[in-house]
């Protein structure tokens, strides 16, 4: 049964966590700094691949007035242009999330 004053000690103690991220901070930072780096790569050389094959089957589509296909190209097409777009933000987009975080107080 709680006492009296627990709610005090709880928000006393409430501020007293912070977070300050170190890249050497724990071993292996270099390795999946690594990890991070080869999976972006292979995530834009998956990226390149949708946006070829996309292109290639709107134009096919459209050649051979399909609309289904040239509408799945399209999608395709700019489907693959996003993600190769949020791959190439994604680290600006985390450090201005993170440095908005660590302003709010």
């Amino acid at each position: 049964m709680p006492g009296p004053g627990r709610a005090e000690r709880f928000t006393l103690t409430s501020g007293i966590v912070s977070l300050h991220p170190s890249s050497t901070a724990l071993p292996g930072h270099g390795v999946i700094e690594s990890l991070a780096n080869g999976l972006g790569w292979w995530a834009l050389v998956a990226a390149l691949v949708g946006l070829v094959l996309g292109a290639a089957a709107w134009a096919l589509g459209s050649h051979t007035n399909n609309y289904q296909y040239a509408s799945s190209g399209r999608r395709a097409v700019l489907v693959s242009a996003l993600a190769a777009l949020v791959i190439g933000a994604a680290p600006e987009v985390i450090n201005f999330l993170f440095g908005a975080g660590q302003s709010a107080h």
